[in-house]
């Protein structure tokens, strides 16, 4: 096993430090020639990356590239998918699992890396398929023999975000007469609104829940069971369930088919595994879940290059640590040219933010460098009207991270003043990197650019199964990699969890169950917000 070292202690780090004091100034006249930007450019499953707008040079890729082999960055990320045990704390009690998301598209190889994950996820998928012929042939129909035509996905946190992601993200691509729906907030009137608007009699609810005690989501299964019951439907003939093997929720009586998810296989990191796949397979067909997974699998192979430059997600995780911990950039900005990667970049906030923001190493030590960035962002062209002033001239440094396709999905478009939208789309992308790394001078201060703002931008052909596939793994990986440069335990989430104590406490105060303390905090936050007499 590779040994893990703190990040304070590699010596690449020093050599990153002094190359920072001096970085690469991109508002320079001559900051962007054409052989820059020609050699800065890295590839994989379809996707360029073009990096001449980060401020680095050929001493910082070569340090980044020693920082790579000295922390054992794709060692360990083999380790990971070979089924080591990844996610722990030394010397103190931990969760000690596996962490085998990739096992999930895995089913590409005849050596797979993982052999038992992968037969359950290949398992898994042969029941998806025969439970899709059946839904497509009638077989599994509503109590009028009508065919379903929507799925409702009802789960929170990784439970929906990756899935609804890829639906929105490929919805162009969903079967004929077919939809997917989304609930995740506790709050009922997102259960109402969603439930308002569909037919529930042609309708399947997949309750998604590893646990099967997700007390959001237990709160919504029991929502939209009633909401079945007073429109005269029986539950258990339109739920399916997404859980662990026997889980409260692993129950034939109650779902009228279930699909296994492993705990080997992180909330945030599921949406390829049957937790996204029931409901895009229902919604594209198998076919094209099975290009998603593709996609992905391919990424992850691309994953396993020693050369930063071959490897796409190493080099965009190394380009992210030399702007957080050497440039002392605290933000990173994901900024989809594409209205179907809508909810893309939230997606990405919690498989980041959840994964590094942590503040204690595997080695049980509190950390004394920056760890996982704020991650946000919002589709361009809308965002350049919008928060953009600010990436521009405001006084936070935001390194940008633009993705963008070639072509349009749709292929409906027109030409207006000489070029098509998709044309305006692609050209306004390139633009905002280039006027966030040059700037503009100008005699008025107000109207000044400073420039020699760090961004990248990716791009494809078109956003397809394959490439959404390709460019989620793409991001799972870079922050696996950025995780183990940390060396912090990305594949845990104790962050969550003092807020769900606390709010067991106060819904058991309200249910009568328990009485808070005369002194209690929570018992006056209660009556101070009105909840309690």
């Amino acid at each position: 096993m590779t040994t893990w070292k703190d990040f304070a202690d590699l010596k690449a780090v020093q050599k990153l430090a002094y190359l920072a004091q001096q970085p690469y100034n991109l508002a320079q006249s001559d900051s962007l020639p054409p052989e820059r930007i020609a050699a800065s450019r890295a590839s994989a499953c379809g996707f360029d990356l073009l990096y001449a707008t980060q401020r680095v040079d050929d001493r910082v890729l070569a340090a980044l590239q020693e920082l790579a082999d000295e922390a054992g960055l794709v060692a360990q990320h083999q380790a990971m998918q070979r089924g080591a045990v990844m996610n722990r704390i030394v010397g103190h009690a931990s969760e000690e699992r596996q962490v085998l998301h990739t096992a999930c598209r895995d089913v590409f190889s005849d050596t797979p890396l993982a052999p038992e994950a992968t037969a359950q996820a290949k398992e898994q998928l042969a029941r998806l398929r025969s439970f899709l012929v059946d839904v497509e042939s009638g077989t599994i129909c509503n109590a009028k023999g009508e065919h379903f035509t929507t799925m409702l996905q009802v789960g929170i946190g990784g439970s929906d975000l990756g899935p609804r992601a890829l639906y929105l993200a490929l919805e162009k691509y969903r079967l004929p007469g077919r939809a997917a729906r989304f609930i995740a907030n506790v709050d009922p009137d997102d259960a109402a609104a969603v439930l308002a608007s569909l037919d529930l009699s042609r309708t399947l609810i997949n309750v998604v829940s590893k646990s099967g005690s997700t007390l959001e989501t237990r709160t919504n299964e029991e929502l939209v069971r009633a909401a079945l019951t007073e429109a005269g439907l029986n539950p258990a003939k339109h739920l399916v369930a997404v859980t662990g093997a026997g889980s409260p929720m692993d129950d034939p009586a109650k779902y009228r088919a279930s699909f296994h998810m492993y705990d080997y296989i992180g909330g945030r990191y599921s949406a390829t595994s049957m937790v996204g796949g029931v409901t895009l397979g229902f919604a594209l067909g198998y076919e094209q879940f099975i290009e998603v997974l593709r996609g992905a699998y391919e990424m992850d192979t691309a994953a396993a290059q020693a050369d930063i430059h071959s490897n796409l997600p190493l080099l965009m995780a190394l380009l992210g640590i030399w702007n957080r911990n050497f440039l002392g950039c605290n933000t990173v900005a994901v900024l989809p040219y594409s209205q179907a990667l809508l909810r893309f970049p939230a997606h990405l906030q919690q498989c980041d933010m959840e994964s590094n923001g942590k503040q204690v190493s595997r080695l049980g030590n509190p950390v004394t460098w920056k760890t996982g960035p704020i991650v946000w962002g919002e589709p361009g062209t809308n965002g350049q009207h919008a928060f953009y002033q600010l990436l521009h001239q405001g006084t936070e440094i935001v390194p940008a991270e633009f993705i963008g396709f070639r072509r349009s999905q749709h292929g409906r478009d027109i030409t207006v003043s000489g070029t098509t939208s998709q044309q305006k789309l692609v050209a306004n992308m390139l633009a905002q990197s280039l006027a966030m790394a040059q700037g503009r001078e100008h005699d008025n201060p107000n109207k000044r650019f400073a420039g020699n703002r760090p961004s990248s931008v990716l791009i494809a052909e078109q956003l397809t199964p394959y490439t959404m596939g390709a460019l989620l793994a793409l991001y799972e990986n870079r922050i696996a990699f950025q995780g183990f440069c940390w060396n912090i335990n990305s594949f845990d989430q104790e962050g969550v969890q003092l807020g769900k104590v606390l709010a067991d406490r106060l819904l058991a105060a309200l249910s009568g169950e328990k009485a808070l303390s005369a002194d209690a905090s929570e018992s006056s936050l209660l009556k101070a917000a009105g909840m309690a007499g």
